[in-house]
């Protein structure tokens, strides 16, 4: 069996002692010098093991100050209208998107499926990164159904929320009807996107959503980086009730609602 790179055993190292709590959320790491010094190797060595904790989201640099542990996975209790912004702000962190595509095209089969349209039905679609204190936690992707929402896009824009942009086509709540949650291994975009080593641990989250007569509105799948988010099916979760219509939300059904009849095929 061949033996592990002396960075890679040290990144190891250090990811066990972050774990295990020797370095607390906003704890500043030893220096290059004193951990180059701890393991006996050179600086360039220290530093290769310090990228791959921060390629995993495990710490990250301040220029001039040092390399500092970030704050722990993100806990997400799943209920039918937790929001993303919310979950985030209750630990404590910046929630942000960042949108990379936004457009219209014609639905494939398995979207116009979930959403129950006819083939050749036009949807709406909109893709980003979620993000606490700057650190990807997930890409999301969000199709709706065109003809009901023509303006979707549009409101979006101005409103930079979700929730916020289908009030303004009338739809006032929503609930999760369905939600499948299977890991994966990241391959290179979304590893890539969520700043990853390629084939890390992935949940991919697929959902339906819809609208108080049960009508689907909204088909989303997200991907979120399996070390820096923990999903918790809690079907007695509280209820939030709408979110907040100025919330800055974009995705915000993919990144934590879920119905009481929450499926989880497959969590390891």
């Amino acid at each position: 069996m061949t033996k592990p790179t002396i960075w890679r055993s040290i990144a190891e190292t250090l990811t066990g002692e972050i774990t295990a709590g020797h370095y607390s959320p906003g704890d500043k790491l030893p220096t290059e010098a004193a951990l180059s010094a701890r393991f006996g190797v050179n600086r360039h060595t220290v530093r290769q093991a310090l990228a791959r904790l921060a390629e995993a989201g495990a710490v990250h640099a301040r220029r001039g100050a040092g390399v500092f542990v970030t704050a722990s996975p993100t806990d997400y209790a799943l209920s039918r209208r937790v929001r993303f912004h919310r979950n985030v702000l209750a630990t404590g962190r910046t929630p942000s998107r960042q949108i990379l595509r936004q457009e219209t095209r014609t639905a494939d089969p398995g979207e116009a499926a979930a959403l129950h349209l006819p083939a050749g039905a036009l949807v709406q679609v909109v893709e980003g990164l979620s993000l606490a204190d700057g650190t990807p936690l997930a890409m999301f992707r969000s199709i709706f159904p065109a003809a009901r929402f023509p303006n979707l896009l549009e409101a979006m824009t101005r409103h930079g929320s979700v929730t916020a942009a289908l009030a303004e086509a009338g739809i006032t709540d929503y609930t999760r009807a369905e939600t499948r949650i299977t890991a994966i291994a990241a391959d290179t975009l979304l590893a890539l996107h969520l700043r990853l080593p390629q084939a890390a641990p992935l949940l991919r989250s697929v959902a339906v959503n819809v609208d108080a007569a049960g009508q689907p509105i909204e088909f989303g799948t997200t991907w979120f980086a399996g070390d820096r988010v923990t999903l918790t099916v809690s079907p007695e979760a509280a209820d939030t009730g709408e979110a907040d219509a100025g919330e800055a939300d974009m995705g915000e059904a993919d990144m934590g609602e879920a119905d009481m009849g929450e499926t989880v095929d497959k969590l390891s």
